[in-house]
């Protein structure tokens, strides 16, 4: 049975009360330990009262792998390696900080996690950009530690800095994964890779000077989860949302916050752009909007309304997607979902460059040209059998690239032993 204990950063109105069915515990002082208690089959143990606890936690003696969270992406990027890793009698524990739908899609896949602290709320502006993640990173670094001193994981692994410290403060092996090139995400690079034991990224990603700690692989982070072999799209799972055969077209606004929008003020797209895309999108087909920001009133009638966890499906049915994200762009080119990318990133992500050059899933539109996006729109929607023509193309992309699932499995163990 899981267990939900809520601390000083970790408010009530963050947990959802249905998925969590123990009680709640509000600590007095952040600088008291706690007793995890009622819970069938596993040991009484202390933690740190910052923590907010969704997991019938295990201090035994099985090699443990603490999996450390900070992006809803990232939690689909291990659930199968995770899979793979329990199968082997490994216990991973999953540890997250709260990012835009991260929390809401966990308890929507019924997955046990640790809730380290609430992540700050941050303005677009590069001061308060700085400051927020500075502040998040030095929390988030005191509060693993503590946590780390009582869970005491064989192994750390993920996407998140604050692993690399820990790591090196406690001599924990920690694997960084990262798939941005160094760089165009050279702050959180610099902040992680003279700590981390190894890096996991493609081949065809830069990890600047630390090339010694590279782990390449034939592949890229997407393919773990969005592989044929662990993902087919169910229509009856969105059925309520579209008709069978209806044309729709998502449209992704995010924050442009994330680390590695932090080297310089980066642009997406705006609200007049945004009125001129659903002008267009309008007369083919309907509308979904999802945005990591509160839009104008008046674009509630197009706000996506579902549980995170069916995005994937949805996204695998569009007729097309458009959006500023570089994670869900990538996710629909994968799915066989043309795409297109509209920000500041494009041609410096090795990545999404071969995606767009080499397999051409998507087209890249920087924001200095939106005449041009407008017209990528109605070329693509003229285009016979868009759909069936990108299913082919995605074929190319799963022949040519490892099962990556396995490989982040395989990799992880051997760090272990």
């Amino acid at each position: 049975m899981a267990s939900s204990l809520l601390l000083p950063f970790a408010s009530s109105r963050s947990v959802n009360k249905r998925s969590v069915s123990s009680k709640e515990y509000v600590l007095p002082s952040i600088c008291e330990d706690f007793q995890l208690k009622s819970m069938p089959n596993r040991s009484i143990s202390k933690l740190h009262p910052c923590c907010m606890v969704r997991s019938s936690i295990s201090f035994s003696n099985m090699k443990k792998i603490l999996v450390s969270l900070n992006h809803p992406a990232h939690y689909h990027l291990f659930k199968n390696t995770v899979a793979i890793l329990r199968q082997r009698g490994y216990e991973p524990l999953y540890v997250i900080s709260n990012k835009d739908i991260l929390e809401r899609l966990m308890i929507a896949e019924n997955v046990e996690y640790i809730k380290l602290n609430e992540q700050i709320r941050r303005k677009k502006s590069m001061l308060s950009v700085f400051w927020g993640a500075g502040i998040d990173l030095l929390r988030k670094d005191y509060l693993l530690f503590c946590f780390v001193r009582k869970y005491r994981p064989s192994i750390m692994i993920g996407t998140d800095i604050s692993i690399t410290h820990i790591g090196k403060l406690r001599n924990i092996p920690t694997l960084f994964f990262n798939e941005d090139d160094f760089e165009i995400n050279k702050l959180a690079c610099m902040f992680a890779y003279p700590f981390v034991t190894k890096v996991v990224s493609p081949d065809i990603c830069s990890v600047g000077k630390y090339t010694r700690k590279k782990i390449a692989y034939k592949g890229y982070q997407k393919i773990a989860y969005l592989h044929p072999d662990y993902f087919s799209p169910d229509y009856e799972l969105i059925k309520g949302i579209v008709g069978k055969d209806e044309s729709f077209f998502i449209i992704r606004l995010v924050s442009l916050t994330a680390g590695h929008d932090l080297t310089g003020q980066h642009n997406g797209i705006s609200m007049f752009l945004l009125d001129n895309l659903i002008d267009i999108l309008s007369r083919y087909g309907r509308i979904f909007i999802t945005s990591e920001t509160v839009l104008d009133a008046k674009y509630n009638r197009y706000v996506l309304k579902m549980e995170p966890n069916l995005m994937h499906h949805l996204l695998s049915f569009a007729t097309l997607f458009i959006g500023d994200s570089q994670s869900m762009c990538f996710e629909a080119g994968l799915l066989g979902t043309p795409y297109i990318r509209y920000n500041d990133f494009v041609g410096k992500i090795s990545v999404l460059n071969e995606v767009e050059h080499t397999y051409k899933l998507g087209v890249g539109i920087p924001t200095d040209n939106p005449s041009r996006l407008l017209n990528v729109i109605e070329e693509l929607l003229s285009t016979p059998d868009l759909k069936s023509v990108w299913r082919e193309k995605v074929k190319q992309v799963y022949k040519d690239k490892i099962d990556v699932a396995k490989f982040y499995a395989d990799v992880i163990e051997n760090e272990i032993k």
